[in-house]
């Protein structure tokens, strides 16, 4: 199988060194605006560099791990082929362009697995699990806490699509792989609080998001771009019969002032140390999708409902005010529905 990898940033390069690595993959193109990038990665993994139009005309399956903003024309490039489609999250930076493509990913029947990692990861795998048996009772609530070490450059944040879409939209769509329940109402808060280009490009450095779930759960988001003891995603679910938690571990990037507590050692440095054996498995399993041998775990509709919370939190956050998700409709369609999220 000959598969074209665009975008060789630290993503890419990621991705790029797992499917170089596996057996199933005979040829990797990797292409990217900036040549010289896509030269030093193809070196070092032993690829071929191509042009972007040029390798997804002569590959069997493309992975997308370009700048968020691009995501949408090379969907589109690769559908035009019918070849198999992994693409970093989101879609595109918008519900109704989301929905677009979701449209037509669907109506062509090709096969699409979008990039959210964490549903490779074990523990939120063993999570799943433990909500699906009733391990751990009915869901009183999920508590999620997500933040960088370092914040990304202001060039970064100026194509973003914003905190919750770029960021939080990663626990969004945990909340409900895990779950298994959707999203009603979202109300979210923030502010840049460290860093002033944030304000600049109408972003927050720090948020807080509190969400009711269509079955009564509450969860709670706090999240943000720095962290001084290192990267740290935690998720906690309390339920009727037992209390649960991912990220609680050596690594976890706080001071605990407790006498008893165990001590943690240096946090990871990013989410590429955290979840990198996700992003491997991830690409493992695209291969498999592209090979005809398995259906997508993480489809574009998952990124489409996914994208639909982070638009609630960030109207939520413009607004200050509770949104509900009717108000943001598959199509983008405007629902004055707000005044009835804070009836019950």
């Amino acid at each position: 199988m000959r598969i074209a990898l665009i975008g060789t940033g630290r993503i890419g390069q990621l991705h790029a060194r797992a499917l170089a690595d596996h057996p199933l993959v005979d040829e990797l193109l990797v292409a990217d605006l900036n040549r010289a990038s896509a030269e030093r990665a193809a070196q070092a993994l032993g690829a071929r560099v191509a042009e972007v139009n040029e390798a997804i005309e002569v590959a069997d399956a493309l992975v997308i791990t370009t700048s968020t903003n691009s995501h949408a024309e090379l969907i589109r490039a690769g559908l035009s082929r019918r070849i198999p489609i992994f693409c970093e999250k989101p879609v595109a930076l918008d519900v109704a362009e989301t929905a677009e493509l979701v449209d037509q990913i669907e109506a062509s029947h090709t096969p699409f697995q979008l990039g959210f990692q964490r549903r490779f990861d074990p523990a939120y795998r063993e999570a799943r699990r433990r909500v699906e048996d009733g391990s751990i009772g009915r869901l009183y609530q999920v508590r999620l806490t997500a933040m960088d070490h370092a914040p990304p450059p202001e060039s970064y944040v100026r194509t973003s699509g914003g905190f919750f879409r770029d960021s939080s939209i990663h626990d969004f769509d945990a909340i409900r792989f895990v779950t298994g329940d959707e999203v009603e109402s979202v109300y979210a808060d923030g502010g840049a609080l460290g860093f002033d280009y944030f304000a600049r490009n109408s972003d927050v450095d720090t948020a807080i998001a509190t969400l009711r779930m269509r079955g009564g759960m509450l969860a709670v988001l706090a999240g943000g771009r720095h962290n001084p003891r290192g990267y740290g995603i935690r998720m906690e679910w309390v339920g009727s019969a037992d209390a649960v938690a991912i990220g609680l571990g050596v690594h976890t990037p706080i001071h605990p002032l407790d006498g008893d507590a165990p001590p943690f050692a240096v946090g990871w440095e990013s989410f590429l140390d955290r979840f990198a054996d996700a992003y491997r498995a991830e690409l493992n399993a695209f291969v498999e999708v592209a090979l005809g041998r398995a259906e997508s775990a993480c489809t574009a509709r998952d990124g489409l409902e996914a994208m639909r919370i982070a638009e609630a939190a960030s109207r939520s956050l413009a607004e200050r005010r509770p949104v509900a998700l009717d108000e943001i409709a598959p199509r983008g369609e405007e629902k004055e529905v707000w005044p009835d999220v804070i009836s019950r």
